[in-house]
């Protein structure tokens, strides 16, 4: 670290990777990997790598706005507190509802928690981390009378054997996956399996890939519980003075699980593959089991995670070296959130809200006139909560619940009749701004400074190197200013976010002594120097154990009424609505290796836009060919809740019957992309957590007029396509395109798009009548500033040559004779399709270097660098060398030997 770095915590998912920032002379930033931070030793994703490709000012909201009008702080602020006081004295606490976010830093999230349950007196405070934790929260609850992941990312590598499931760690936490490849390359008896409808790019270290039924994972596990039991594969020294309620669960998965046969046949996988994972598991002492959002994000969630935590508890495989269940967290700060009681059914400090001693206690510390008394609504029926008029005032913080939310087309109906909607991002422009009546600035990464817990339990800060941008504020000052105007400003008269944390710290010691696993006790007098300085450390931190603890429930103490684990006896349910004749497909939808939530960040990178710039949607060979899907054509992916539309891509890798689509796409960037109003909202009954992962919806071919292509320097309007897709490029935006009306005159429409101005432009055009084939390329002054293809079907050129035109000041004979071919001239370089993010390396360079004689991934590293960082590209670099080089491909459907 130089003395111009800043030590700081990535953003994105929940693995929680050190960064060191610098600003550079020009006033850009440049981070790089921390390698003394324990999570990450040094590594970043491609997403983290870019993270200095995302500041673009703008974009940023950097002013208060009441009704689209700027306004002081003052006046929005007050506005704001006496629209909540007239609010809150007409119609009670149950009117006012906070939606707020994962990306808030734990200090935020406190303030926010407190206000609403300790001072408005109401629990309507949620977190879009319902929408990907919720689950694994209420498993561990029941399971360990405490939201407590036993163990520590050490353990990974440390396992004999690691069980993924639901879990496409290689895009959604790359860096913790890499340190499994590594793990398996230092220690080749490290066995992975990876539990997944689709074979997605973690089927690449897999020894086997079980692709079950979708939403029949408890049934699995159920019969492994079952196996473990009549094989004598049990842990008695542990189960039986440490555990309770084994009779019952085991008695439940004998009902629905019985044997190896009726497993295979419920999951649609082959016996002899369910057997071999069991008797992997069974005779492998060492096993760690990571799951993410495919066991979470299901209407029986919380029973599939009980399901996998059974297996651990009957084993005694649990908070020791080497072993355990371990949920994957999705963001960067879900589990900091939960510490402070940032979910509707919680109370700060794992306090429960359902105890009358815990609330009194919680009352008392905090000085507050009231405290909430019975759970606030869940995300998707606080929503519902809105539209039927039940909630007048919604503060929504750092989230876009328009586009994230399952049915979002209700979200989007509950925002436009809300009586008042307060947003407080740092982005000026997204689905659910629109909707505001009051926006309010935040600070973004690099500005704020807090806290945040990673999915190891592992506390570490975000440090601020750059000035606020602006008016912008931090989320908590904005949450205290509203408080101080409520009448409540001893209670929140914060001089910084050192003071926040040093009180949320107190709370975890309160009444505690070793009964709530949550204990921060030994950090709760931290001054303002060492809350600066303070090094990244997993809770409980407590004054005997000040360096932190890896490990829970090892000894066999457990923090449920009897101290004792439980088992949950888990009776597995099919997804809450079956496909049917009309609705035949089961779609899933999921993140995309380069880019994260709702592309708010990442949308503006260009290099991380390059691997995926419109949305998709995967479909098995056998379901696209009678539907007359082809690769690169359109389809409309309906439900009864909505539609959307989207790119096919014709894959092998998703199970016949089912579709993918990613999540990320909105009205910002596309204009019929949104698949989140699609998704079906039912939710799971314990947790509240959606069914993301299983939508009945079918699949109709679009049937445009033409396709086309448009690169421009300039942000155009592409209202004249029927379906239009935005990304950005370097120094370009690019836009994918379809329309079902022809124009009579192409090269008008053409330059109507085009031309902003009347200036004098260059053009060169060609237009095929027969074959509604147009082309055309504006230049000014001899430089590329825009071009268009358009042909009747999508066989149009590729995109990269062309794009990589706009870096040339001058445009020579040569190239200008390829342009509307989309051809370069012969030894013009051409690095293709973009495949390693990191290191911009594209298909056609990684072709001619295996054509070069590289015939290995470790051989195209030393030449090129790609996959030799983040290593998310390194599944499609192998799947080049099988294809290119000859290399035999593995299937790993089976385990090897």
């Amino acid at each position: 670290m130089t003395d111009t770095e800043t030590r700081t915590t990535c953003p994105y998912c929940g693995v929680g990777c050190g960064v060191l920032a610098r600003v550079e002379s020009d006033g850009g930033v440049s981070v790089r990997g921390d390698p003394e931070h324990p999570a990450n030793l040094g590594r970043l994703c491609s997403k983290g790598s870019a993270l200095g490709d995302t500041f673009d000012s703008s974009s940023r909201l950097l002013h208060p706005l009441v009704h689209g009008q700027r306004a002081t702080w003052d006046a929005a602020l007050g506005l704001v507190a006496g629209r909540l006081r007239a609010v809150l004295d007409r119609h009670g606490p149950e009117a006012v509802a906070f939606y707020v976010s994962g990306q808030l830093l734990t200090e935020d999230y406190y303030v926010a928690n407190k206000l609403m349950k300790g001072f408005i007196g109401g629990a309507n405070i949620d977190t879009n981390s319902r929408l990907c934790m919720a689950s694994a929260v209420a498993g561990h609850k029941r399971a360990f009378g405490t939201d407590t992941v036993p163990g520590c990312y050490e353990d990974i590598e440390r396992a004999k054997l690691v069980v993924l499931v639901g879990s496409n760690a290689a895009w959604c936490h790359p860096v913790l996956y890499q340190r499994l490849v590594q793990a398996k390359k230092d220690h080749p008896e490290l066995r992975v399996v990876l539990i997944d409808p689709r074979r997605t790019a973690s089927a690449d270290i897999a020894d086997a890939h079980l692709a079950l039924r979708p939403g029949t994972d408890a049934v699995l596990f159920n019969g492994l519980l079952v196996h473990l039991a009549d094989h004598d594969e049990t842990n008695p020294l542990f189960v039986e003075p440490h555990t309770e309620g084994l009779d019952d669960a085991l008695a439940c998965a004998r009902a629905g699980s019985p044997d190896i046969e009726g497993v295979a046949r419920a999951c649609g996988l082959g016996p002899a593959q369910v057997a071999e994972f069991f008797a992997l598991f069974a005779r492998t002492e060492r096993v760690v089991t990571l799951f993410s959002q495919g066991v979470n994000q299901s209407s029986s969630g919380t029973d599939k995670v009980n399901s996998i935590i059974n297996c651990h508890l009957l084993t005694g495989r649990i908070g020791r070296p080497g072993m355990g269940p371990f949920s994957l967290t999705g963001q960067p700060n879900a589990m900091g959130g939960r510490e402070v009681g940032g979910l509707a059914n919680q109370l700060a400090a794992h306090f429960e809200l359902d105890f009358p001693a815990h609330r009194a206690l919680v009352q008392e510390f905090w000085r507050a006139p009231t405290i909430a008394s019975r759970p606030g609504l869940k995300a998707v029926d606080l929503f519902r909560a809105v539209e039927a008029g039940g909630i007048k005032v919604l503060w929504i913080m750092a989230t876009n619940p328009a586009v994230s939310l399952p049915d979002s087309a209700q979200a989007r109906r509950a925002l436009e009749q809300c009586e008042l909607v307060i947003v407080s991002d740092c982005v000026r422009h997204t689905d659910t701004t629109r909707y505001a009546h009051v926006l309010l600035p935040a600070l973004g990464w690099g500005e704020k400074d807090g806290t945040v817990t990673n999915s190891e339990r592992r506390i570490s800060r975000q440090r601020a190197f750059l000035p606020p941008p602006g008016e912008a504020r931090p989320d908590w000052w904005m949450v205290c200013e509203v408080a101080k105007r409520l009448g409540f400003e001893r209670a929140f008269d914060y001089a910084n976010a050192a003071a926040i944390f040093r009180e949320h710290a107190a709370l975890s010691a309160v009444a505690n002594g070793g009964t709530r696993a949550f204990d921060l006790s030994g950090l709760a007098d931290l001054s303002d120097e060492a809350y600066a300085a303070l090094a990244p450390l997993q809770w409980p931190v407590t004054a005997r154990q000040s360096k932190g603890t890896a490990r829970l429930f090892g000894d066999g103490g457990f923090f449920t009424a009897s101290g004792r684990g439980r088992f949950v006896a888990v009776t597995p349910r099919p997804p809450a609505h079956a496909t049917n004749k009309d609705f035949p497909l089961a779609l899933n939808t999921g993140r995309v290796r380069d880019h994260w939530h709702t592309l708010t960040r990442t949308g503006l990178s260009a290099r991380l836009s390059a691997h995926t710039h419109e949305p998709y949607v995967e479909i098995h060979p056998d379901d696209a060919r009678p539907l007359g899907l082809a690769e690169g054509t359109l389809a409309r992916i309906e439900s009864v809740w909505g539609r959307a539309s989207a790119r096919v891509r014709v894959a092998d890798s998703v199970r016949p019957g089912t579709v993918f689509a990613p999540m990320h796409w909105n009205d910002q960037f596309t204009n019929a992309g949104c698949i989140g109003r699609a998704v079906n909202p039912a939710t799971d009954p314990i947790s509240g957590e959606p069914e993301f992962k299983h939508t009945p919806v079918r699949l109709v071919p679009q049937k445009p007029a033409w396709y086309g292509f448009l690169l421009s320097r300039r942000r155009l309007n592409a209202g004249g396509a029927s379906y239009w897709a935005m990304a950005r490029g370097r120094g370009l935006w690019r836009y994918e395109l379809a329309g079902d009306d022809l124009p009579q005159d192409w090269a008008a429409a053409a330059r109507a798009a085009l031309c902003a101005h009347d200036e004098k432009v260059e053009w060169i055009e060609y237009f095929d009548t027969a074959v509604r084939r147009y082309r055309a390329a504006r230049l000014t002054d001899g430089q590329l500033e825009s071009c268009i293809f358009i042909g009747p079907d999508p066989q149009l050129p590729p995109r990269e040559w062309l794009a990589g035109l706009f870096a040339l000041n001058q445009l020579d004979a040569p190239t200008r004779a390829g342009l509307l071919t989309g051809t370069p001239p012969k030894g013009a370089p051409d690095a293709g399709r973009p495949i390693c993010a990191c290191f911009g390396v594209g298909e056609k360079t990684l072709r001619a270097a295996i054509a070069g004689g590289c015939a290995s991934v470790e051989a195209i590293g030393a030449r090129l660098k790609a996959g030799t960082h983040c290593g998310s590209c390194v599944p499609e670099i192998k799947a080049l060398l099988a294809r290119d080089g000859g290399a035999k491909g593995e299937s790993r459907i089976a385990f090897r030997r």
